[in-house]
């Protein structure tokens, strides 16, 4: 159970930040005994992949904080996040051992492929959230709040990802959490649609 939860919670961060649970989980296999990847998912700890995650981490921590190159990069990271949110889910769900000592999980490990399946679902509907309220953000203050927002959804996907790998529990009620906020955010941005909709046709009706 506490892989699942652990490659949900890194699943849901790629879904804000592609690159910081990856990198990570790379981080902590590379220089520390708490996660020990499998073999077919050594290339998260190798230094040359490391560096270009750096990297890439460092430009989408820029582009996501500027308003209008944000949704640019929110379709770029269409294709991305989810991948990311797959090998987040499926490397720490085969991982040998984490720190409370969860081992390969049952179902998980006899089924690999449906790791890559609900990360990249869970990363797939993260994403889409985030990439639809941000527009509605964005206009409603004119940009000047885009950095802000930026901000605060990747600490979340830090705080997340720390709290996957050594606080699954408490990741877990977490993560709740924000699918309460999620759906909170998507009735607030289909009613703000709603009344441009009947703007507009109020408008259109006068004349």
């Amino acid at each position: 159970m506490f892989a699942a939860v652990t490659g949900l919670a890194l699943s849901a961060a790629a879904g804000l930040n592609a690159y910081i649970p990856i990198l990570l989980v790379g981080l902590l296999a590379r220089y520390t005994d708490v996660l020990s990847l499998p073999s077919n998912f050594s290339w998260m700890s190798n230094g040359w992949v490391l560096t270009g995650l750096a990297i890439l981490l460092a430009t989408e921590v820029v582009l996501d904080k500027i308003a209008i190159v944000d949704h640019l990069n929110d379709a770029v990271q269409t294709f991305v996040r989810p991948a990311a949110g797959g090998a987040a889910f499926a490397a720490t769900s085969a991982a040998t051992q984490i720190d409370y000592r969860i081992g390969s999980s049952g179902f998980l490990h006899d089924n690999p492929w449906l790791g890559w399946v609900l990360g990249i679902g869970a990363a797939l509907v993260v994403h889409l959230v985030k990439a639809g309220t941000r527009p509605v953000i964005n206009a409603g203050s004119v940009g000047t709040a885009t950095p802000f927002v930026s901000l605060a959804e990747d600490i979340i996907s830090l705080v997340m990802s720390l709290l996957a790998i050594f606080m699954p529990i408490i990741a877990l009620i977490v993560l709740l959490i924000l699918v309460y906020i999620a759906l909170r955010l998507l009735r607030a941005v289909r009613r703000r649609r709603s009344r441009r909709t009947a703007a507009v046709d109020a408008r259109s009706g006068g004349t």
